[in-house]
């Protein structure tokens, strides 16, 4: 490989590169669309637990309500719903 191969080799990558950094910077201008990492709209995980290497248990929470779910095995189960903490809860004695 010569100098002038590895020079345009790399002059493209660099655009490359930069044609990614401007595409990201476009999409973020763009209305109606969420930034990355936000947490609007009514699903979103909220914990994630590494059983093996395989399955995760995940804690989504959908709506006013969260969601226990076991993925990764031979089929993804819903484990449980859990109710919405109450305001004033109880406290047994």
């Amino acid at each position: 490989m010569t100098s002038a191969n590895l020079l345009m080799a790399l002059l493209a990558l660099l655009g490359v590169v930069g044609l990614i950094l401007l595409a990201r910077r476009a999409a973020l201008l763009l209305p109606g669309l969420p930034a990355a990492g936000s947490r609007t709209g009514p699903l979103r995980l909220e914990q994630a637990l590494a059983l093996d290497a395989r399955r995760r248990l995940l804690l989504v929470h959908c709506g006013e309500r969260r969601v226990l779910l076991l993925t990764g095995g031979a089929q993804d189960v819903v484990v449980g719903w859990l109710d919405p903490p109450t305001e004033n809860p109880e406290v047994p004695r």
